[in-house]
């Protein structure tokens, strides 16, 4: 018998059963892997994007769904704890543009393994298997069944993530757990996620990557309801990059809504400064063809698209190019449209959107208000936010006060 079992030996898991093994109590972790932390190991593309170095207010204007839930577990262990933490297991640090923060090593395995290091020196008992179920005897929590045994336990902490990266376990189990003790489940979507485009052009500029652009997203109404200047990339089926990773956080409603992407190409400039730069370049070669005008203004897989949504004639010198026609190209190149079909697969998503119920949980602890002792933490539970490492912080964080109140009277 065991304290409390943990079910998920991820991000927020390991850091639940970590806090309460430092507690005194006797911890069981469950992990359907063979190792500790495999979707941690492939975050930040290798690196793991730990947290990010700023206030616990900072962290929280970065959430996208669930924020005001958060606002205990972040004051409690803000940022700047998350990285004494790291440094405090064997972890060095360091802090990026934007205040991201890595290991000095750029190796998100060192995050993983300190921490499966640290599970072991805390006393925590580690089982592989897959949790089946919850078993609940008065409204308490008894015990979790795994691998067809049944482990007693005084309380449970379910931390299986969401549904995004099934192939590191993510399969999204922790709902089919929540919903058997009765809680609401919040459909799950994907969030952080590239985009499909109804426009054919992307496929044309598939592996084109613009960077210091700005992009605005709108629903249909006037005023955009994302808009950053960063980087994107065009692909084969619409859009990704950093930029469009964050906006599609906001993207909630595809069916209801239709989203369309604008892109500012030379957001440093004005549109008049941008049509006196044009017509410089066009003054240095006044009989060239249009076609092979644009070189100085913009990168080579995007010339064909330009020119065809300009409507000017590609063999028409630029010297002949009016004054209308000249004020068409300023406009797309301030504005090119991109129509949005819809997300990505959740498989191919960086996180999920979702989840358990966050009005069924106590914030400051997160522990269920339907079941005693049952407590849920990190991507399983309906909260979100940008990339940046503010995700790993809501893991960090929410895993934090459930192995810090777990069992505290």
């Amino acid at each position: 018998m065991s304290d409390a079992v943990v079910i998920g030996g991820g991000a927020a898991g390991a850091v639940a059963a970590i806090t309460a093994a430092r507690r005194g109590i006797s911890v069981t972790l469950i992990e359907r892997n063979d190792r500790i932390g495999r979707k941690l190991r492939i975050t930040g593309k290798g690196r793991c994007n730990v947290t990010n170095a700023c206030s616990a207010r900072e962290a929280l204007e970065n959430v996208t769904a669930g924020a005001k839930f958060l606002q205990s577990s972040f004051y409690a262990f803000p940022p700047e704890r998350v990285m004494e933490f790291f440094e405090g297991i064997g972890v060095p640090l360091k802090t990026e543009r934007a205040g991201r923060v890595f290991p000095q090593s750029d190796d998100a395995n060192d995050v993983a393994n300190a921490l499966a290091r640290e599970i072991r020196r805390a006393g925590v008992i580690l089982k592989t298997g897959r949790a089946g179920a919850i078993e609940v005897s008065d409204g308490s929590v008894t015990g979790v069944r795994a691998g067809g045994e049944l482990i007693p336990c005084r309380a449970a902490i379910v931390c299986t993530g969401g549904a995004s990266y099934p192939l590191t376990g993510s399969s999204g189990d922790g709902y089919d757990l929540a919903r058997a003790c009765g809680h609401t489940v919040i459909q799950p979507s994907p969030s952080l996620v590239p985009l499909e485009a109804y426009d054919s052009c992307c496929a044309a500029m598939t592996g084109l990557s613009l960077r210091n652009i700005r992009l605005d997203v709108t629903d249909g109404g006037k005023k955009p309801i994302f808009s950053d200047f960063g980087e994107m990339l065009f692909t084969h089926f619409g859009i990704s990059g950093p930029l469009v990773l964050s906006a599609s956080a906001h993207m909630r409603e595809f069916g209801k809504k239709r989203y369309a992407a604008r892109i500012d190409l030379k957001p440093a400039l004005t549109s008049d400064e941008l049509d006196k730069r044009i017509l410089r370049d066009f003054a240095q070669i006044p009989n060239r063809d249009f076609r092979n005008a644009l070189d100085k203004l913009l990168p080579r897989l995007m010339i064909p698209v330009i020119i065809e949504r300009s409507g000017i004639a590609p063999g028409e010198k630029v010297n002949s190019v009016t004054r209308a026609e000249r004020e068409k190209l300023v406009g797309l190149l301030k504005s090119f449209e991109i129509q949005i079909s819809g997300a990505r697969p959740i498989a191919e998503a960086i996180i999920t959107s979702g989840g358990v119920n966050t009005g069924e949980l106590v914030p400051a602890t997160l522990e269920s208000k339907l079941v005693k002792n049952l407590h849920f933490a990190g991507e399983v539970i309906n909260a979100d936010a940008y990339t940046g490492g503010f995700n790993l912080q809501i893991a960090w964080a929410t895993g934090y006060a459930a192995g810090r109140h777990a069992l505290e009277e």
